[in-house]
């Protein structure tokens, strides 16, 4: 286990959809959690669940700006997405693990998981969106800030390249695709 593992794990499970089992598990939490989490966790106890659930997908199901798949902050949804998602898979080979998840693996609480034994190195990798992401949840004004306030904490820098990379995806957004759409935008000028 790393350093940081119960941290990595806590985060894991505070940035999941706040189900039964959440709710179940909030007394561990709050025992095992580091002190970074104690506002989330705080928030967290005394939210009604409906109303916490609510929160959660207005949070993360219906804006990109607040992502939880790490290679959406640097490929979008682009073709050079699916390539990323085969890094992850293959870290996590590399590392004895094989992801069977329901969601990507990218999903940041799967990554968090995984960081918890294997270490922070696909957190480091993706520093920039992480960066952008706890931005991004701040400027919402949404506790989830804090459990990425406490994950960036861990690691390393950032360095004055993450910072440059995170500027710039910040300023131009994730890229968008765009092989095999030249063609329209000749026919397009042609015709008038």
């Amino acid at each position: 286990m790393t350093r940081h593992a119960v941290l990595y794990q806590a985060a894991a499970l505070c940035l999941a959809y706040p189900d039964d089992e959440f709710h179940e598990r909030l007394p561990l939490l709050r025992a095992a959690a580091p002190a970074g989490l104690d506002g989330f966790l705080t928030h967290a106890e005394t939210t009604d669940p409906r109303e916490l659930a609510a929160h959660y997908v207005r949070v993360f199901d219906f804006k990109n700006r607040h992502s939880l798949y790490l290679s959406w902050w640097r490929d979008g949804d682009t073709r050079r997405r699916g390539m990323a998602l085969v890094r992850f898979k293959d870290v996590y080979r590399q590392h004895g693990m094989e992801f069977t998840g329901e969601e990507l693996p990218d999903f940041l609480p799967a990554v968090l998981e995984f960081s918890a034994h294997a270490g922070p190195v696909l957190l480091q990798e993706h520093r920039s969106g992480l960066e952008l992401l706890r931005i991004a949840l701040t400027d919402f004004g949404t506790p989830y800030a804090a459990v990425l306030d406490a994950v960036c904490a861990t690691l390393p820098g950032p360095s004055p390249r993450d910072r440059a990379e995170a500027r710039a995806l910040a300023r131009s957004g994730p890229p968008r695709e765009e092989v095999g759409l030249q063609p329209f935008a000749l026919i397009g000028e042609h015709s008038s």
